[in-house]
């Protein structure tokens, strides 16, 4: 084995190919037929999107453990542990596990290099085949037509949503991007889209693959009826429905479009109404308005594109608090700052600045100056975990405080929980 530790071949992964995004599925499809000749054994439900992924991917997974079937499930990226990537029924897969395959990937890729992102995607379904999941749910990471998951056909196929983001590798607008998320639809296999205005591309592509496309307010549709909701399609209908325990009222939308994922399959991988429920019930997501109860109130949220940041807007509006919301706030350099910042002006009294390492990274004097520019009461507060503690000294009982934007400014926030009593501390005099 070429290393001994998880974070030995994960710094190694980080050097090994040339770019650090680069689109296609040649690489990936060569190393995956020398790992498994044969297709998969189990089903495979891919689902891409602007926004949305995340929760969809755990509420199939959710309730397809509750179900009773062996899931396999793939997401990025990871907020506190790179195990987070890969999970078998719920549970995170070990260090000695990754590592293992890992060396089995780097055997078989010969003189082939891989990106970080190909090896990881690699290994998830590797450890799927090794381990015998009965279905993987796949989180495409970007686009679509040419993210390392495409490489598997899938059984069912999930368009969360499209909107403006990663337009250096997918296009300009929202055409272009359509066409980028519908390259995992497949001939003949169900295809869903949860977006109510799909962009023409999109739907062009589906047709010229040959996919069952199956639209929501065409093919599906749901109602909210008091504390439960309704869904019903063609051949189906399910009444009393618990709301899926994530917040947010879109969330409601996100789980409509995962029914409609399941009912597609509902021949090869049948599925309870009890079971549905279950998995509705128990979800968990962290990082997506995860909310920590105090005197002062902290909530977590990857917003970092501006649909994301006008959900966020709306979250916050129907769960208004009685003083300021303060915001922390870093996003990378290749995201639109100033249309977050605009979705998001009317819901946040101050900003708190956190600077993103990396060549992606974005300093925290650049955001203040956007914010400044546009009428906003901003200050450059160091790192993520240092802006964290200069809100949490601003703030009285009755405000909130939230970390938004980057999965760089979450992360250290969830590690450091700035919201305890021992990280009250004195801003180091560096900041």
């Amino acid at each position: 084995m070429r290393f001994a530790t998880l974070n030995d071949w994960l710094d190694w992964q980080e050097t090994l190919h040339p770019k650090t995004i680069d689109l296609g599925l040649d690489r990936v499809r060569t190393v995956l037929r020398r790992l498994e000749p044969e297709p998969p054994s189990f089903i495979v439900i891919t689902v891409g999107g602007t926004n949305g992924k995340g929760s969809c991917v755990a509420m199939l997974e959710a309730i397809l453990c509750a179900a009773g079937y062996r899931v396999g499930a793939y997401t990025s990226p990871h907020l506190l542990r790179y195990n987070e990537r890969i999970r078998i029924n719920g549970q995170d897969v070990e260090d000695d596990a990754l590592c293992q395959i890992f060396a089995r990937i780097d055997q078989a890729r010969g003189d082939q290099s891989l990106s970080y992102f190909e090896f990881g995607a690699l290994a998830a379904l590797e450890l799927f085949h090794q381990t015998g999941v009965a279905v993987a749910v796949l989180e495409v990471g970007l686009g679509g037509r040419l993210d390392a998951v495409n490489a598997l056909d899938a059984d069912a196929a999930l368009v969360v949503s499209i909107g403006l983001d990663h337009t250096d590798w997918l296009g300009p607008d929202r055409n272009s991007i359509g066409y980028e998320k519908a390259g995992i639809y497949r001939l003949g296999r169900p295809a869903i889209c949860a977006d109510p205005d799909p962009p023409q591309r999109l739907l062009d592509t589906a047709k010229q693959i040959g996919a069952n496309l199956q639209r929501v307010g065409r093919d599906y549709t749901f109602t909210r009826t008091g504390s439960t909701w309704r869904w019903e399609s063609e051949q189906v209908r399910f009444d009393g429905l618990p709301p899926p325990a994530l917040v947010g009222a879109h969330q409601i939308g996100n789980a409509a479009a995962v029914l409609m994922t399941l009912i597609s399959l509902r021949q090869q991988l049948p599925v309870s109404f009890s079971a549905i429920c279950a998995g509705f019930a128990q979800v968990q997501l962290p990082g997506r308005f995860q909310i920590i109860p105090g005197e002062v109130e902290w909530i977590l949220d990857v917003a970092h594109n501006p649909p994301a940041a006008a959900i966020l807007a709306d979250n916050l509006r129907t769960r208004p608090c009685s003083g300021r919301t303060l915001a922390v706030f870093g996003l990378l350099a290749d995201k639109d700052a100033d249309g977050v910042i605009q979705a998001l002006a009317d819901s946040v009294d101050e900003w708190y600045t956190a600077a993103l390492p990396g060549l992606r990274g974005r300093t925290d004097a650049e955001l203040t100056d956007l914010l400044i520019a546009s009428d906003n009461r901003a200050w450059a507060a160091g790192d993520a975990v240092n802006a964290c503690r200069a809100a949490r000294q601003a703030a009285q009982p009755g405000d909130r405080i939230v970390i938004l934007g980057s999965f760089h400014v979450v992360a250290p926030a969830l590690a450091a929980h700035p919201w305890q009593p021992y990280s009250l501390l004195p801003l180091s005099p560096e900041t």
